[in-house]
């Protein structure tokens, strides 16, 4: 089955894992994806990030372990949200100085540019904009 927005695709995954509290999240792996999910590994909203073979010999799959904290009854989520902004129906793109604080810096905006997939933060300290993928905090 072919997915018309991946990157919207690999978020509702992580979101819906987060919903139920699973800890690990497979889906099918894409460059985009494994920069992003690196993104999120770095700045503390995920554990792990990996690439393991799939069924198909051509399609690795992409895992993710969700980080929580708290004990495990009273366990919570580092991750209280996630949102796609630019979708392939509506391509968003920000300037340097336009590039939005997610909850007055408190979670982050990840950018496309033409530097590589970076956080907000860093795309300002470059000073380079871009698409506007997604804001996570």
């Amino acid at each position: 089955m072919s997915v018309s927005d991946p990157i919207a695709d690999m978020l509702t995954r992580v979101r819906n894992a987060v919903m139920i509290g699973q800890a690990t999240v497979a889906m099918p792996s894409s460059k985009m994806k494994v920069e992003i999910a690196n993104i999120l590994k770095d700045e503390g909203y995920l554990e792990k990030v990996e690439i393991v073979d799939g069924e198909r010999p051509n399609q690795p799959v992409l895992r993710v372990r969700v980080k929580y904290v708290g004990k495990r009854r009273e366990r919570q989520s580092v991750l209280t949200g996630l949102e796609r902004v630019s979708r392939p129906g509506r391509r968003v793109y920000t300037k340097k100085q336009d590039i939005p604080w997610v909850l007055s810096g408190i979670g982050i905006a990840i950018l496309s540019t033409p530097k590589g997939v970076m956080t907000g933060q860093k795309a300002r300290s470059l000073g380079v904009g871009g698409e506007l993928l997604c804001k996570v905090w």
